[in-house]
């Protein structure tokens, strides 16, 4: 299939199915493209970062590096509405993506987000296909939740860094909370379960 493919990768753990389901379906011509503004602190942009890198180089893909470590832009652009942050998120990736895709000779562009199922998928595909309409180049869509699971799998197997957040600041302290939240419920339950024993 002669279908020249940007990626536009958050992580080696989401690429990873993703990846490997694209060549299955005979997409063999992808390029990795790294454009991530909302990896925050630096130290996790980074780590990321490297681990593409180096995952890029064990399963043969080229690799297109955007490093801008855009905690500015990025804040600046939703500390008014953090809670409507992932809409700005979507669009400045896709938009860069879509447009250095365009650029540079690329007939189609795809993103890794939509692997996770934590991520919201119909704003991931409403935003992709607007930039793909903009720049007048394909938006290559699957649904590849179904393999979230299997990628983990392999992104572990491969000895891959894996985040415990999307990327951002707003949503490492989210998911802080919410395993706090899960282990209190969980103590509590074993209390009540001793208590009644």
């Amino acid at each position: 299939m002669n279908n020249r493919i940007l990626l536009h990768t958050c992580c080696a753990p989401c690429s990873t199915y993703v990846v490997d389901k694209l060549r299955k379906d005979g997409y063999e011509d992808l390029t990795y493209f790294w454009y991530n503004i909302n990896i925050h602190p630096y130290a996790e942009y980074k780590a990321r970062r490297d681990c593409l890198k180096m995952y890029a180089e064990m399963i043969n893909i080229p690799l297109i590096i955007e490093d801008n470590y855009g905690i500015r832009e990025f804040t600046q652009n939703v500390a008014s509405n953090i809670d409507g942050r992932c809409l700005f998120c979507y669009e400045s990736r896709l938009d860069y993506t879509a447009r250095y895709a365009k650029e540079n000779g690329y007939d189609s562009f795809s993103t890794t987000l939509l692997v996770s199922p934590y991520q919201k998928h119909e704003l991931i595909i409403n935003v992709a296909n607007r930039m793909a309409e903009k720049y007048g180049v394909n938006f290559i869509y699957q649904d590849f939740r179904e393999g979230f699971r299997i990628g983990q799998q392999m992104a572990r197997d491969a000895g891959l860094y894996m985040q415990k957040y999307c990327g951002c600041v707003y949503s490492e302290f989210e998911a802080e909370h919410e395993r706090e939240e899960r282990k209190k419920q969980k103590d509590l339950a074993r209390e009540q379960k001793i208590k009644k024993s």
